[in-house]
């Protein structure tokens, strides 16, 4: 009995080495698939497929008028009245009234220059005008005398009451007095022309505006000496700039073998540097009938149709010649792309929209050609790159590198 209990205590070898082999070859069998179908997947991803070269685009906002436009010049918007005020004569600068920016009307006073000098001036010859007409008065006074007395006289020589040398004094008196009106005359329009000139020396110690205007820059501050040639040691030529902002225009350079193709009152676009998203519509205004040799090209001068306030002189400008003018419905932009882009599968339009370093399928909505571009309603954004002409075997998710151009 003890034997057979001590044999039931024995462990069987046998089945203890077969289990755990065959749960190993199990589990390896389960890793091996899993691996091959991560592969396989991560393979279908492009993972570990090399990155593909292509060649990229980006979709932009365009307007409609690039389809018609015929030539396309650069230049900058010049007001055509502008005037640098001054004075005609030289003067310490006492008054300003205006800034940068500041609107001002004809005949506006802008500055004053000191003019104790020439007020005194003026006063002496108000004086002196007062004086000749006093002076005219008397003699008037004396030639009415002198008047009377010849014509009694001569009723006198004619009854033979005096003698001929009192008749002829009488008359040499009244000449004298009607000579005396003449000079006193005489002098009174010379008093009178002296004070004009003093009138006109104060005015020229006020500078004025010519003209309905915008100040551009502020010359000269107070205490600054102001001369019309502005030679000498820190002397100011001008006080202020001004210029009417309703006569802005765009002064373009155009190529002298493109001038054919341009006309006066031809349509055009005008698009500003400092406002990317407007267009204002413009019209040749004049093509300036002499050309530049050293750049063999002729300023054209392009006018505004509509108005606007944010246009200032000297912006940089892009203007582009147009075939027709532009309609309403062409003044808004849209988002296009490159049609070579586009990938038609089945019953839907797709493009490759790149992120990152991978190129990611995306379904478009494409609307009406734009030239040689299409315009897209929905799928991408203005901003977005694209895969341009994208290869069969390029798959979603797949790696890409951008061609060098």
């Amino acid at each position: 009995m003890a034997d057979q209990d001590l044999s039931k205590l024995k462990i069987d070898k046998s089945k203890v080495m077969f289990q755990p082999r065959r749960r190993r070859k199990f589990v390896y069998s389960a890793f091996l698939v899993i691996a091959l179908v991560l592969f396989g997947y991560l393979y279908m991803k492009g993972i570990f497929t090399p990155a593909i070269e292509v060649q990229v685009a980006t979709v932009t906002q365009v307007y409609p008028s690039q389809t018609f436009t015929i030539l396309n010049a650069s230049g900058y918007v010049v007001p055509q009245r502008k005037a640098a005020l001054a004075s005609k004569v030289t003067g310490r600068l006492i008054w300003l009234g205006v800034e940068e920016g500041a609107h001002v009307k004809k005949d506006q006073l802008i500055a004053r220059l000191e003019s104790e000098d020439v007020t005194a001036a003026k006063s002496q010859a108000v004086a002196n005008a007062e004086v000749a007409r006093f002076n005219l008065d008397q003699a008037k006074a004396e030639l009415e005398e002198a008047t009377l007395n010849f014509n009694r006289h001569r009723e006198l020589i004619k009854r033979g009451v005096i003698a001929q040398a009192t008749y002829d004094t009488a008359r040499a008196r009244h000449e004298k007095t009607i000579a005396a009106v003449e000079g006193a005359e005489a002098n009174v329009r010379a008093s009178r022309a002296a004070l004009e000139a003093a009138t006109v020396s104060v005015e020229y110690t006020s500078i004025r505006a010519p003209f309905d205007a915008i100040v551009l820059t502020k010359n000269a501050d107070i205490g600054d000496i102001v001369t019309p040639i502005g030679a000498a040691a820190n002397a100011k030529a001008a006080v202020v700039t001004i210029a009417d902002m309703d006569s802005l225009q765009v002064e373009a350079d155009v190529s002298e073998s493109n001038l054919g193709r341009i006309k006066a009152g031809q349509p055009c676009e005008i698009l500003l540097d400092a406002f990317p998203e407007s267009r204002f519509r413009g019209a040749v205004y004049m093509i300036v009938p002499t050309a530049d040799r050293s750049k063999a090209t002729v300023m054209v001068k392009i006018r505004f149709i509509d108005k606007d306030r944010r246009i200032l002189p000297e912006m940089s400008a892009k203007v582009a010649f147009l075939s027709r003018p532009v309609a309403a419905e062409d003044q808004k932009p849209r988002t296009a792309m490159s049609q070579a882009a586009l990938v038609a599968q089945k019953d839907k339009k797709i493009v490759f929209v790149v992120k990152e370093t991978k190129a990611v399928e995306t379904p478009v909505t494409p609307g009406v050609p734009i030239g040689d571009m299409i315009e897209v309603l929905d799928g991408v954004k203005a901003g977005d790159q694209i895969v341009l002409n994208p290869p069969h075997r390029l798959k979603s998710g797949f790696r890409i590198k951008v061609a060098e151009k």
